[in-house]
């Protein structure tokens, strides 16, 4: 039996991946800031994707919206 495909599309736009893979660039780098000040470099894998999403999420990207806290 053929699996049904979802009609949605892609949830993130191309131009968020690329924000994405820009910010984890800049993290290996270690130029990528924490925090309000940006003062703090950024500690793990996760917290560079979500500043990188973040950051689309501010240019008006294609980014699903931010999912609330229980």
């Amino acid at each position: 039996m053929a699996r049904r495909r979802s009609s949605k599309g892609r949830r993130y736009g191309r131009g968020a991946q690329k924000t994405v893979a820009s910010a984890m660039r800049r993290a290996k780098k270690g130029s990528l800031k924490a925090g309000r000040g940006r003062r703090a470099s950024v500690k793990s894998r996760k917290q560079a994707i979500a500043i990188g999403l973040s950051e689309a999420r501010k240019k008006g990207q294609k980014v699903p919206r931010r999912r609330r806290s229980r």
